[in-house]
């Protein structure tokens, strides 16, 4: 397929401004730009989709731009619900720092990188209304739809112009980097539209916009940060064990689309993973491809087998087998406590609050449903001594079926 009818079939247009838009996207040669929000000091994983419609782009001849807005990052996009909180300069300066070096490393180093407030630090006011203000008409703010939505609840004059800087945004970088494409999320659309129309007015040229459809889960909620539940792309954030987790308990239903929006598996690739997923499902075939490739992309492939060790081992019991360096990241947030010398086994389930009495520690010993790293422990005379820790640090004990916790030698 060529680039327009792939990123249809995908699922990844939804809007377009320009007529031979299609035309031009197939021959190559655009230079286009995608603005990326500080309000974070990294990307997370609904919003990756979109993002890797950038390097969909680059792989078919388009050169991209990555703008992070250090400007309207200070100001706050109108969301349709309410009105975001003012962010601190120096976050706002650290997150476009952080992000920087995410897009280097997702797109590779020669991608280019700017931040808006180079350009909006010493914009005058009088001189924006001027310049900016005075071509786009209010009528046409307040008809786009995160606006009127926003409206219902109160929007401020701050976040209400966010439309005018993001659509300056896109005249500056046509006039000083030659951009003349933007695409973003489709609640973007408004913004993206207003840039094509400063553009075709003050400067008396056509470029082109498209949006792409916000990535969901099967609730219909979108998968990002401000619904709470955020994975993030920078790995020391969540890690690659974590994010396998996530993608491998995607529901059958999704995983043609996430299939699709998520890796770059061919068609008959992605037709080929879901015919083998549907004749044996209970083995996850498409939802352990989703987790191969998405990690491989954005961590190497180290990493991904790494996390499927650490799944393994956990799901087989085999704990023995892991690093200490694999149960810190197995067990990231899991209860842990210190101790100084070997315990009886009774004692440290007391000592540790894993049980609560002598009597409680007997009967959970006694019922096989303790286990110090994946063995079963029935002696109540076991003790638990630097030889059984992990790598004479670690011990992982398991109450009953789910429970975890950690034990650490000092």
């Amino acid at each position: 397929m060529k680039l327009f009818d792939d990123l249809k079939w995908r699922g990844l247009i939804k809007d377009v401004a320009g007529e031979d838009l299609e035309d031009q996207l197939n021959a190559g040669g655009l230079t286009f730009y995608i603005g990326a929000d500080p309000s974070a000091d990294s990307l997370h994983i609904g919003q990756l989709p979109t993002f890797l419609v950038a390097e969909r782009l680059r792989r078919a001849g388009h050169k991209p731009i990555i703008l992070v807005g250090g400007a309207t990052g200070r100001v706050g996009d109108p969301r349709g619900t309410k009105e975001r909180e003012k962010s601190d300069v120096k976050v706002v300066e650290h997150n476009f720092e952080k992000i920087k070096l995410q897009m280097k490393k997702l797109f590779g180093e020669d991608t280019l990188v700017v931040n808006n407030y180079d350009w909006f630090k010493d914009y005058h006011f009088i001189d924006f209304l001027r310049d900016v203000g005075k071509y786009i008409n209010v009528s046409y703010m307040i008809n786009k739809d995160l606006v009127k939505r926003q409206m219902e609840s109160g929007i401020s004059y701050a976040e209400f112009s966010y439309m005018l800087i993001q659509g300056y945004d896109f005249k500056y970088i046509h006039d000083h980097y030659g951009a003349n494409l933007q695409y973003g999320g489709s609640d973007q659309w408004g913004n993206l539209t207003t840039g094509i129309e400063l553009i075709r007015k003050l400067n008396n040229e056509e470029v082109y916009a498209f949006s792409c459809p916000l990535t969901l889960d099967s609730t219909g909620k979108k998968i990002g940060k401000s619904e709470g539940n955020a994975l993030w792309l920078d790995k020391s954030k969540t890690s690659s064990y974590e994010l396998y987790q996530f993608l491998i308990n995607f529901e059958d239903i999704m995983m043609e689309k996430y299939l699709k929006v998520y890796t770059f598996l061919s068609k008959e690739e992605i037709e080929k993973v879901l015919e083998d997923h549907n004749k044996q499902p209970e083995k996850r075939i498409a939802q352990k491809t989703l987790a191969r490739e998405v990690i491989t992309f954005l961590h190497g492939e180290e990493e991904y087998h790494q996390a499927v060790k650490i799944s393994e081992a956990l799901f087989s019991g085999d704990i023995k087998n892991l690093s200490a360096e694999q149960i810190e990241i197995a067990f990231k947030g899991v209860p842990s406590m210190e101790i100084e010398q070997e315990e009886n086994i009774v004692d440290l389930l007391i000592n540790t609050s894993i049980v609560k009495s002598k009597r409680e520690a007997r009967e959970f010993l006694g019922n096989g449903s303790i286990s110090v790293n994946g063995e079963k422990v029935q002696d109540f005379d076991f003790q638990v001594t630097r030889d059984v820790a992990i790598d004479a640090k670690y011990v992982v004990i398991r109450r009953g079926k789910k429970k975890y916790y950690i034990v650490m030698f000092l």
